[in-house]
């Protein structure tokens, strides 16, 4: 069946850094964008970044521009979230997202990142 694993998440000081990873199976990893949201208590869950099916274009929400990178690496069904100049307000559960248009997606069940001040 269809599972994306998230982990590497955990906690962090103000100013550390985490790689979060998102291993996924039962689909075609490489067939589908995939992006990184994040959810803090009492808050919508917003898009941090996304990357392309090839690895190509990515984009970022504007609050992580310069500090997070996305990748992925197809041959292991993996997308990364390297977090680096991590600050308090970067602490929620960050759940990773596969999407394929038009109607086809996929959400893992998130990993706590806590960065203490």
């Amino acid at each position: 069946q269809v599972q994306l694993v998230e982990s590497g998440g955990g906690l962090v000081q103000s100013g550390g850094s985490l790689r979060l990873s998102c291993a996924a199976s039962g689909f075609t990893f490489s067939r589908y964008t995939m992006s990184w949201y994040r959810q803090a208590p009492g808050k919508e869950r917003e898009l941090v970044a996304t990357i392309t099916t090839t690895g190509g274009p990515t984009d970022y929400a504007d609050s992580v521009k310069g500090r997070f990178t996305i990748s992925r690496d197809n041959a292991k069904n993996t997308v990364y979230l390297q977090m680096n100049t991590l600050k308090p307000e970067d602490t929620a559960v960050y759940y990773c997202k596969a999407d394929r248009a038009p109607w086809s997606f996929y959400w893992g069940q998130g990993t706590q990142v806590t960065v203490s001040s």
